[in-house]
């Protein structure tokens, strides 16, 4: 692919645009990371000393963690002491030329340093603030402390994950975080064009973790509502829509069955040999499915069971019938449609070592976003951005001596 197909001689779609992000961990960084993986200018400000904890989460290469690499990749790491008059002056500097700025602390903390909502759109009116929180900014719960897990189990999700004779489960990564900084991102990219397009003053987009789960609970609560019907865990299948399910198959691997729809239902039970299902009128559509669900995977899973993984597939595949292996990493890491699709990107870390790291989405067909670098060494931009501000050489010595960066 050349650079014109891929646009790397493309200025990237959100050049010019300055992000202040302020927070740790996962919902807000993570926000900001999708930002700066499109060429927002992310200036990231850490704690001096220790940093954004994420540093040392999961697998370390050589004392760093291979997620901070990840998520932090194209930002620019600033330290600035918070809790002191100096450094939040040093924050109200930088918001007064940013576009926008994200935090995920518990409500209340920046309006006790003065770097709250009212304190810094008086300093820019354009000012877009993302403000990630377990619960939100209002209401009865705002002050409770609130992470990932929380928000997954009160927003819905906790209860259907796992089998019904089994307690409640967790998703294997941190779901409801990654919600919630996708919607900060849809925020704050229709914040942004209310300002620059249509005129509109700055505003802050408030994102509540249990919301951003919530939000995409499908029919969970009209259910309820109408029928007083409660969803319950139901394991790997899909609760109305049959045949969906989880199938064993003769070498001890597993394959995932959509037929979903009833055409597919039907080219599934040719393909299986079960005719007799196949044209049963009772069975030609959903509604009539669903009442014979368990009669659907005894037969699907008696045709899996037969045969290895990839003859299923093989089989499911001529047939159109949607299907798939379960991937793990080495799965990922080997399949040729993710290098295909440059969904592996192979990058050096500070050492030369080369490691792998996951691509950019979405694809943009003209402006698609890039990794121009990869997560900071702690306030790596310091200087540099204090600089940009107008302190001198000395200034800036003497914060560093003092621990204010």
């Amino acid at each position: 692919m050349n650079t014109k197909e891929n646009g790397a001689d493309q200025p990237l779609p959100l050049a010019g645009v300055k992000v202040i992000e302020l927070g740790t961990l996962i919902a807000g960084p993570y926000a900001a990371s999708l930002l700066a993986q499109f060429g927002a200018e992310v200036i990231k400000i850490e704690s001096p000393g220790d940093g954004d904890p994420l540093r040392n989460w999961r697998k370390l290469h050589e004392g760093t963690s291979l997620w901070w690499y990840s998520q932090s990749r194209n930002k620019k790491s600033i330290t600035v002491n918070l809790k002191d008059a100096r450094g939040q002056e040093i924050v109200r500097e930088l918001v007064k030329e940013a576009d926008i700025i994200i935090e995920n602390f518990r409500p209340g903390t920046l309006e006790r340093w003065g770097l709250g909502w009212s304190d810094l759109s008086a300093l820019n009116p354009g000012l877009i603030m993302v403000r990630v929180s377990g619960f939100g900014q209002s209401g009865p719960y705002k002050d409770r402390p609130g992470f990932a897990a929380i928000a997954e189990s009160m927003g819905g999700l906790r209860y259907l994950a796992g089998y019904p004779d089994r307690p409640p489960v967790r998703v294997g990564v941190s779901i409801g975080d990654t919600l919630a900084s996708l919607y900060g991102v849809i925020g704050a990219l229709l914040a942004m064009h209310h300002h620059k397009v249509n005129g509109g003053t700055g505003q802050f987009i408030d994102v509540a973790l249990y919301e951003a789960v919530f939000g995409v609970m499908e029919s969970l609560i009209p259910e309820y509502s109408a029928f007083e019907h409660i969803r319950e865990r139901s394991g790997a299948s899909l609760p109305g829509i049959a045949p969906s399910n989880t199938y064993p198959c003769k070498d001890g691997r597993y394959v995932i069955i959509a037929g979903n729809s009833d055409s597919i239902y039907k080219r599934l039970m040719n393909a299986i040999g079960r005719n007799d299902l196949a044209d049963d009128p009772r069975l030609a559509r959903n509604d009539g499915r669903v009442q014979f669900t368990d009669l659907l995977d005894g037969a699907i899973a008696g045709w899996t069971t037969q045969h290895d993984l990839d003859y299923v597939l093989a089989v499911l595949e001529e047939a159109a019938v949607p299907s798939g292996r379960i991937y793990t990493a080495a799965d990922i890491h080997a399949d040729p449609h993710y290098q295909a699709r440059g969904m592996i990107e192979a990058h050096g870390l500070p050492n030369g070592d080369q490691v792998d790291f996951p691509g950019i989405v979405p694809k943009l067909s003209a402006t698609p976003g890039r990794t121009r670098w990869l997560g900071p060494r702690l306030g790596e931009h310091t200087d540099e951005v204090l600089a940009s501000l107008g302190y001198d050489a000395d200034a800036r010595a003497g914060m560093h001596e003092q621990g204010i960066v």
